[in-house]
């Protein structure tokens, strides 16, 4: 059901015009915890397309909500691996409408466990300009920008352009020469910070005790080593989710979390 948000949100006042109303659909609740804003390509290369799962998924198992635009590439990675419980997405559309079509299916997820949100109206299609001020949005949620793709004027500029406006730290991928342009000119002009290991960038946002905090019974039942058989009974739908992702390992019969 589409509502219209009451609460006030305090980053929302770094943006040119405080956006109101709100339309939301789904879980309220995500707009007052830690939110990170992942943005980037819609065709991201290899690389930053893994980057962005490990990325995306180790920030929403440390407690962090990920907040993206809905697109395909890198929007839609960062929404599909921080699971649609732990993820924003901002649309650029009204609520009534789902879009792109290609991510059907990964917005009627977040719908129903994480939160939609929206600056238009239902009936709103989606011109060129309203994917401006949802870049605005997205960017105005998080406490920091990650920028994982963008090619010289991409639209993903304009976030950055943003982020910058806000005085938010932005930080990106370390890319070949000649791939991800936008983001080696940030690094090579110092108006972004690199990320070489993702899961030390993780522990420098989140402190170890507040992760532990914030770890899914699955994850905590993980971290004590218990048997195979034991955490199958418990958890047999995760437990093999866990391991295609790499998030556990098997020896010797018990199960260890691999970071």
């Amino acid at each position: 059901m589409i509502q219209t948000l009451q609460t006030h949100i305090s980053s929302l006042e770094d943006m040119k015009k405080y956006p109101h109303p709100l339309y939301i659909k789904g879980n309220e609740k995500l707009l007052h915890v830690r939110k990170i804003s992942i943005v980037g390509s819609r065709k991201p290369n290899q690389y930053a397309r893994e980057m962005t799962h490990t990325l995306a998924r180790e920030l929403a198992q440390a407690g962090l909500c990920i907040v993206s635009g809905g697109a395909m590439g890198v929007d839609a990675i960062a929404h599909k691996a921080a699971g649609a419980q732990n993820t924003i997405m901002v649309a650029a559309t009204g609520l009534d409408k789902r879009y792109p079509a290609i991510n059907k299916n990964i917005i009627e997820n977040i719908e129903k466990e994480g939160l939609v949100i929206s600056q238009f109206a239902q009936g709103t299609p989606s011109h060129k300009y309203n994917f401006v001020l949802r870049n605005e949005l997205v960017v105005a949620l998080g406490e920091i920008l990650i920028v994982t793709y963008a090619d010289k004027n991409s639209g993903t500029l304009r976030s950055i352009e943003y982020a910058q406006k806000m005085g938010k730290k932005i930080y990106v991928l370390p890319h070949r020469i000649g791939e991800s342009e936008a983001t080696n000119e940030l690094l090579a002009t110092s108006q972004a910070e690199a990320i070489y290991n993702i899961s030390s960038f993780v522990r420098s946002l989140v402190p170890s005790k507040e992760a532990e905090k914030n770890l899914t019974p699955f994850l905590e039942l993980c971290a004590t080593q218990p048997t195979y058989e034991e955490l199958v009974c418990q958890f047999p739908s995760e437990i093999f989710e866990a391991e295609l992702q790499g998030d556990i390992v098997v020896k010797n019969g018990r199960v260890y979390l691999t970071h």
